[in-house]
Formats: structure tokens, C-alpha cells, sequence
């Protein structure tokens, strides 16, 4: 089968909830991927940050092919002797009392929404159904029916209602708002530090700082979704951490299963943490010794390797470099660490025909939110390789190959 014969067939039984690039990849290596036709592509995606790794590691390969020889799934019904090593470098790693291990980053989210419910009824005192989670817009924390409710996204939320109540919505970056929305009744702030499906968007200096001080001043649960902006991306080992603070509850996911297995969960105080006992919430996957196996490995590459390093060097290099580029389309270009939007000017159309000219050149990139190019690509890159992409990128976005407006 070719290229065609793959999409065909997936056009044909599968469910059309996505726009994917026309390509099919078949084998990937470190930041390298090759199609079914034995092209070879940049992988500037990493698949929406979860290869921060990059693709097959050894060692975490080697992790999973060990694990898979001797114990994959218990299911929580019995113990087995990964979740704990797994739970405790995790809680070693990021500084908090406890972990609860979920499988996908919406899960994660899920959890750490009952957790903020659950705590505001048993210790702030909040009556029972009357919870309140602030929320921003143009936020993006998974596609629940819980989760798309509280987003700005018509095309999330189309057809999916009704929804669930108890959220409320500020301006993404204002704290004054923030403030404003705070009642008796809020239990939990939920925030991306960076939002990244709504284009990569950073929030003004200072924001962070201010929105910790107003959940503690109001007894507010801070939770910072750290699913995609975590483990590396930005350039600190977590985003949070640039403006010094992950939170009461912090979300991760994606790059914790190393580009392999789904791995996610929340951490925080053993206090937040107590709020739950056995019955209340649960998954069968959850902590399945294989995923906490390769976590431990991918945590292992990420702390090693410091990976968190080499996106804050190539990240400040990468962003100087693209906003040198002479081009009409480039309108700017945002981001921290190796989590870079380039921003299409509105009048030159939407950021797609870029990205399928990337790909014709051998650079797989996506565009979000229309107008944004995401670079993401795997943490291990070289900055040779990013030379070579730049020559590439400045060529495309001076628009020669693209039809644009």
C-alpha cells in the first residue's frame, strides 16, 4: 500500500474528527521520521510535545521491552512493584507529597477537578454542589463533555451540550479578572502557563506571580495543567517554574510516557490528596507497571539529558533566528523554550499552506488556531539540524510557494 492507499482507507472506517497532513509515517528516530515511502521528515510536532524524548529512546525502549517481558497490568485491584518506585521518583522529582496515576492528559484533568470539588466540600467548607472552578478562555484541557463545556471553542462545544455547570471564565493573563471572579464558593483556578492549542500564547510578565497571590489570599486551589508545557518544553523542567510556582495541584502528562504509552496524573499535598478514598475514583490503567516503568525511564532521559537546558538555549536561539526572517506573512513570533509559534498575518490566509509546504521540504509542522505555526520538535535535536530547517522555514514563509490571501 502507498501514501493514498492508507489515507483512503482511514477516510473510509474511520470517524473524520481530524485534519491531519497528507503523509504516513512508518519509522521515527530521535527528531526524525520516515514516511511509508521511505521519506525522511523533521518532526517538528513531537507529537503535541509528547516525544519530548524524541522517538525511541533506547532506554526507555529498553524499559518497555523489559517490563513487557514480566508484567504489564494488574489493574488497581492489586499492587505491583513499579507504580510505587514510578510515584516516588515522580513526587522526588516535582517537589509534591502525593501522585494519583491516570492514563490521558483529559483524564489527569478529570481528576484534578474532582480533587478541587472534593476539597472545597471537606475542608473549605463550600455547600455541597455549589463549586465553583475558574476557568480561561481559549483554553484547551482535553475533549471530556466535562472538560469542552467550559471551553471557548464553538467547534469544541458544538453539539455536545448540555454541559456541565459550576465554571466560570476569565480573560486568559488577567489577574485583575482573576480577583473579580473569585466567590465564597471558588475552589480551584485551572490554567494552562502557556496555552498552547489556542497558538502558543504566553501571558504578560508577572500574571503567574499575581494569580498565586489571589488563591492564597482567597483560599483558592492554584492548578497548573502542565500536560503539554511540562517536562522540558519551555526551557525550566516545568513552565510554572519561570514565574516560580507548580501550583497546589499540578497536571502531567504527554511527555511522562516517553513517546510510547499513555502516562498522566496529578500531584499534590497529602492533605488535597486525602480527600479521596478507596471508591471514589479509579482506572483500570492507572499505574499499569508497564507505563510506570517507561515513566521512570522517561523521567531518567529527561532530568540526564537535561533536556530542560537544551530547550532553553535552542528555544532562545530558534525564536531570535525566526523573528530575523524578512517576510510579509510573519506577523510574530511567540513562545518559550522549544514551544515556538510563528503567527501568520490574517490578510495572508491561514497557516496551513505553510505547514504543507514545510512537509513537501521534509518538515512536518501543524498549524493551530488558523493562524499559528507550532515548532515543537524533540528536545534531543541538534542545533545543526535546526540550521538546516531555518534555511527551509525562511524560504516558505517568504510566501514563493504558497498561496496565500
Amino acid at each position: 500500500m502507498n501514501t493514498n492507499d492508507y489515507i483512503s482507507q482511514v477516510d473510509r472506517v474511520s470517524a473524520h474528527n481530524y485534519h491531519p497532513l497528507p503523509v504516513v509515517l512508518r519509522r521515527g528516530e530521535g527528531e526524525w521520521v520516515w514516511d511509508v515511502e521511505g521519506k525522511k521528515y523533521l518532526d517538528m510536532l513531537s507529537a503535541y510535545s509528547a516525544v519530548n524524548q524524541g522517538h525511541r529512546h533506547p532506554r526507555i525502549i529498553e524499559a518497555l521491552k523489559e517490563q513487557a517481558d514480566s508484567l504489564t497490568l494488574t489493574s488497581r485491584a492489586f499492587h505491583n512493584d513499579q507504580m510505587g518506585p514510578f510515584l516516588e521518583q515522580l513526587c522526588e522529582t516535582t517537589g509534591f507529597e502525593r501522585a494519583l496515576p491516570m492514563n490521558t492528559g483529559a483524564e489527569a484533568v478529570e481528576t484534578a477537578i474532582k480533587a478541587a470539588r472534593k476539597w472545597g466540600y471537606l475542608v473549605k467548607g463550600v455547600p455541597e454542589g455549589q463549586a465553583e472552578i475558574i476557568v480561561c478562555e481559549e483554553n484547551f484541557h482535553g475533549r471530556t463533555t466535562t472538560i469542552v463545556g467550559f471551553s471557548s471553542d464553538h467547534g469544541s462545544r458544538h453539539g455536545f451540550g448540555p454541559f456541565t455547570p459550576g465554571f466560570v471564565t476569565i480573560p486568559y493573563g488577567d489577574a485583575d479578572a482573576l480577583a473579580a471572579a473569585v466567590t465564597p464558593n471558588t475552589v480551584g483556578f485551572l490554567v494552562e502557563p502557556i496555552q498552547g492549542e489556542a497558538g502558543v500564547v504566553v501571558p504578560p510578565e508577572g500574571f503567574f506571580g499575581r494569580a498565586v497571590e489571589v488563591c492564597r489570599e482567597h483560599g483558592v486551589l492554584m492548578i497548573n495543567d502542565e500536560i503539554q508545557t511540562g517536562l522540558g518544553r519551555t526551557g525550566k523542567l516545568f513552565c510554572g517554574d519561570w514565574d516560580g510556582s507548580r501550583g497546589d495541584i499540578m497536571i502531567v502528562g504527554k511527555a511522562l510516557g516517553g513517546g510510547v504509552i499513555p502516562v498522566s496524573g496529578i500531584l499534590s499535598s497529602s492533605e488535597i490528596m486525602d480527600v479521596f478514598t478507596p471508591g471514589d475514583h479509579g482506572s483500570t490503567f492507572g499505574g499499569n507497571p508497564l507505563g510506570a516503568a517507561v515513566a521512570q525511564a522517561a523521567l531518567d532521559v529527561i532530568l540526564e539529558e537535561d533536556l530542560a537546558g537544551r530547550s532553553n538555549e535552542l528555544g532562545t536561539w530558534f525564536m531570535d533566528r525566526l523573528r530575523e526572517i524578512d517576510s510579509p506573512h510573519i506577523d510574530h513570533v511567540r513562545g518559550r523554550g522549544l514551544f515556538v509559534g510563528l503567527v501568520i498575518k490574517d490578510e495572508s490566509g491561514s497557516a496551513r499552506p505553510f505547514c504543507e509546504a514545510l512537509q513537501a521540504r521534509g518538515i512536518l509542522a501543524k498549524e493551530t488556531h488558523e493562524q499559528v505555526i507550532r515548532f515543537a520538535p524533540p528536545l534531543v535535536i541538534e542545533r545543526a539540524t535546526l540550521e538546516w530547517a531555518l534555511d527551509h522555514i525562511a524560504e516558505v514563509v517568504q510566501g514563493a510557494e504558497v498561496a496565500v490571501g
